[in-house]
């Protein structure tokens, strides 16, 4: 088992003395003194064991794993990622049970919507918070144990205010599962058809819930809503305990030198040297994604929004329109999927225009460009804002349901071309700061997410369905644009940006995050590195 030994000699014979014995001296294998405490102790030669790799082959380490457990740990990740977002559409489906039970009214003002916008705010908040904090089954048990006040809940606050922190911890649970796939694949080319599937879950998961809250509520009373997803994910939890395993380098490391300290030897893997306190890393885990959210691009998370409103008006247009009950509107909302469905099988072919743009990149010779991420966002976005369009002109009642149905079957597709894009790259562009990057990313798009959907009964009720749609796809072809100003002034851009100028690994950071010592604080803190030392989460 290769060790460093981390040495606290100094330059002079008299200090090498007085620090004998002394454990203030010690030294990580970067040079880096750290204060040696009653968890790192020096022995009686001031040296620790700095525990590494068994080399690059270290069948420990999640890079080595055999595929076909990679494949089970990829598919189990991307079922909790559909089981974690669930609970955000299913919910709608009770509105009218609620509204009479509780007696909320939903006209002129939406009150019913603020259970969404609870529950999109705590998805906004707490991996600001909480992500570095976590593991990844905790948070899921979080996210069960918030269901059953949701289930029982007596009236319309408890379920605002559970909802909130159910949110959260989904949000939570996404971030750090998601997280794992990163961890699991060495190259982009190894990562990305799992990434692609990944980005998929997040888009399905949307129009899934919507779609079983409505095949319960046909027979059940709403609280079945919540307990059939409780049993379900309970009944999940064993299975996922067994087949989830770590991940994270430097948790995996740390474990190894814990045994070997259990041995008697003085032995620390480099993120227990390295390692902030918790205040520390909870400020610079909130502080670093809101700085962003205020300094960088947030055009991705306000067209995320403009999804969640355009959304929250198909009830309303197909049950007006068409008569559809809220069951025949949910599997309308499955459109969405069908177009996410048909973008992630064709995203390979960005991932191979990305690749090739290595052999092109004069900045950094045989790394891929960033802006080489971007390239299949510009058609997605424009089929975003044309699905709009399509959806708003067809909505008559003399026109097919089928037409407006293909018209949220091209938003899915757009959505997901332009959520793999930001996701992709905010990661290489942020590189040692992308998680930070990602987390901003999430909380912008929750946020919107929460409040524009408040604005859609009225929108669509004053301007017509036509119109409104119409305004909305307007906005989304204004923010088509982005894109196309990121290829052309991208590398311009990353110069001038607070902290892209700043994110770019150098060759000790690079080295330091194979062995998984270097730790960005947000997201999958510590994880197995990418393939050129960038963090590669997927939470957003």
């Amino acid at each position: 088992m290769p060790t460093t030994r981390a040495s606290a000699s100094l330059s002079s014979e008299k200090d090498k003395d007085s620090s004998r014995g002394s454990p203030s001296n010690q030294v990580s294998e970067s040079g880096e003194k750290k204060e040696a405490t009653k968890d790192h102790p020096s022995n009686e030669h001031g040296e620790i064991e700095v525990v590494d790799w068994e080399g690059r082959d270290d069948p420990a380490n999640p890079f080595n794993w055999s595929t076909s457990r990679k494949w089970v740990m990829t598919l189990t990740t991307c079922f909790i990622s559909i089981l974690t977002g669930l609970p955000a559409g299913s919910y709608s489906a009770a509105n009218d049970q609620m509204s009479s039970l509780w007696n909320v009214q939903n006209n002129p003002f939406p009150n019913l919507t603020w259970a969404t916008v609870s529950w999109n705010m705590g998805a906004a908040l707490f991996p600001l918070l909480f992500v570095p904090l976590t593991e990844n089954l905790a948070s899921y048990i979080i996210f069960i144990i918030f269901l059953f006040p949701s289930a029982w809940a007596h009236n319309f606050a408890t379920m605002v205010v559970t909802r909130f922190i159910g949110g959260g911890a989904s949000s939570v649970s996404i971030n750090l599962v998601g997280g794992s796939i990163s961890d699991l694949y060495r190259t982009e080319k190894e990562r990305s058809i799992p990434m692609s599937i990944f980005g998929w879950t997040s888009v399905v998961g949307i129009a899934l819930g919507p779609f079983i809250g409505g095949a319960i509520q046909r027979n059940l009373n709403w609280r079945w809503i919540y307990w059939i997803q409780i049993i379900f994910n309970a009944g999940c939890l064993p299975i996922f305990w067994f087949v989830l395993k770590e991940t994270r380098g430097d948790v995996i490391l740390a474990k190894r030198a814990k045994k070997f300290r259990k041995e008697g030897r003085n032995a620390y893997a480099k993120s227990e040297l390295n390692k902030d306190n918790v205040f520390e890393m909870l400020k610079v885990s909130f502080k670093r994604p809101t700085k962003m959210l205020l300094t960088e691009y947030t055009v991705a998370s306000f067209t995320w929004g403009l999804l969640f409103l355009f959304q929250s008006s198909i009830t309303q247009t197909f049950s007006t329109n068409y008569g559809f009950s809220v069951f025949q509107t949910s599997l309308i909302q499955l459109s969405l999927s069908a177009g996410a469905t048909i973008a992630t099988a064709v995203n390979p072919l960005q991932d191979q225009l990305y690749l090739r743009s290595a052999g092109r990149n004069k900045e950094t010779p045989g790394k891929p460009i960033p802006e080489a991420r971007l390239y299949f966002s510009i058609p997605g976005s424009l089929i975003f804002t044309a699905g709009l369009f399509v959806y708003g002109w067809t909505s008559y009642t003399f026109v097919p349901w089928i037409a407006p149905a293909v018209g949220i079957a091209m938003v899915g597709f757009g959505i997901y071309s332009i959520y793999q894009a930001v996701v992709n790259y905010f990661t290489d562009a942020y590189s040692k700061y992308s998680a930070s990057a990602l987390s901003a990313a999430s909380f912008g798009r929750n946020l919107f997410g929460a409040f524009l959907p408040l604005a859609s009964p009225q929108l669509y009720s004053n301007l017509g369905y036509q119109w409104a749609s119409t305004l909305l796809g307007l906005v989304a072809l204004v923010l088509s644009l982005a894109p196309v100003f990121l290829l052309i002034k991208g590398k311009q851009i990353r110069a001038k940006s607070p902290f892209m100028s700043e994110s770019a690994y150098d060759d000790e950071d690079a080295e330091e995050r194979k062995h998984g010592s270097v730790a960005e604080p947000v997201g999958r803190a510590g994880g197995n590195p990418g393939p050129h030392g960038q963090a590669v989460p997927a939470t957003v």
